[in-house]
Formats: C-alpha cells, sequence, structure tokens
C-alpha cells in the first residue's frame, strides 16, 4: 500500500479489558482535527450499544475471507474461533484523505504486522493491566462475557502480556487519567 511523506499510523493494542478504548476516545476527543479512530472489519455478533460503521463494520465470515484473497486488508487475524478481525485498506486511505492520522485499536498480532509494514511511519503503543487479577475484575464488571468466555480473554491477556516488549511504548494502566495523558503525550511527540 503506497504511503504520502506525513501518512503516519498510530496502534493502540492491550488485553481485553485493559482500557484501550477508553484511552482511545480520549485521545480522539483531545485531538479531533488530527486523529479519526480506524474502523476495522469484525465477523463477531453485534454486542448491546454497538453501531455497525461506527463501532466495526459487522460483515460475515465470507464477506471476510474474500477480502482476505483480494489483498484488502493491511492487517487481520482470526483472534478468536470464527471471530476475524482486520484492518482494510480503504479505512486507513479514507482516514488519510481527510489529512488526519488513523488510530489503529487492533490486537497485539495485527499491532505487530502493521508496525513490520509501516516501521517508523507507525508508533506502537501497549496498554499494560496492572495484573491478570485486575483485569479478570474488570471484565468481570463489564459483563459482556460469561465465565468460559473470561476464563479465555485472561488466557489470551496473558500471552498477548509477553509481545509487549516488542512495542514502542508500554504504559501501564493502574490509573486511567495518568494512563490517557501519558498516551496523548506520547501521540504528540510521534506526530510532531
Amino acid at each position: 500500500m503506497t504511503e504520502g511523506e506525513n501518512h503516519k499510523i498510530i496502534i493502540l493494542a492491550a488485553p481485553s479489558g485493559a482500557g484501550k478504548t477508553t484511552i482511545k476516545s480520549r485521545l480522539l476527543a483531545n485531538m479531533p482535527n488530527k486523529l479519526s479512530f480506524s474502523i476495522s472489519a469484525a465477523t463477531r455478533k453485534i454486542r448491546v450499544g454497538e453501531q455497525d460503521g461506527v463501532d466495526y463494520f459487522f460483515i460475515s465470515e465470507e464477506d471476510f475471507k474474500n477480502k482476505i484473497d483480494h489483498n484488502q486488508f493491511v492487517e487481520w487475524e482470526m483472534v478468536y474461533p470464527g471471530a476475524y478481525y482486520g484492518t482494510t485498506v480503504a479505512e486507513i486511505k479514507r482516514i488519510w484523505n481527510e489529512q488526519k492520522t488513523p488510530i489503529l485499536d487492533i490486537d497485539v498480532q495485527g499491532a505487530m504486522r502493521v508496525k513490520e509494514l509501516y516501521g517508523e511511519k507507525a508508533i506502537s503503543i501497549f496498554i499494560l493491566p496492572p495484573s491478570l487479577d485486575v483485569l479478570k475484575n474488570r471484565l468481570e464488571k463489564r459483563g459482556t462475557d460469561n465465565e468460559v468466555q473470561i476464563k479465555t480473554r485472561i488466557e489470551k491477556a496473558a500471552k498477548e502480556i509477553t509481545f509487549s516488549k516488542k512495542f514502542d511504548h508500554i504504559v501501564l494502566n493502574d490509573d486511567l487519567n495518568k494512563a490517557s495523558e501519558q498516551v496523548k503525550i506520547l501521540v504528540i511527540d510521534f506526530l510532531s
């Protein structure tokens, strides 16, 4: 995928429940003229409160695989069995055409793929939860997953945390305001 001289990408990755979505939302609210959320494509079912084309582009597995076959993804991953997620080339280009920088809120494997693809044009930030116990409590309070799903997410989180050292920056989210501010400073510095 071609990129302009000023085309940059911000990558946020974290285990589910680490606070990445809240930090991303705060970043977007603070810098609406510079940043835009890159909406990922997903094959999972839409959750209560989510909107197609806002939170994700919810598509069928068949449509997703067709896009893979036609190289329409910057990155994609089967995150959980039967649940594919990916960042489309079209979505990145849409944001660049608006003269903004895309924020990718993606899984660890996808983040590493995008960083490899864009090198210095991308900044990768890993949001680290204080502990797996804290993460488990956050997931339980969120109330969107059953016990089995939470156990799966915690096991996945333990693996994802081992990759954190491969990111440009690690931000510990033991205080949401402090973590949000740290990420904002990193992004401002990267964009200047």
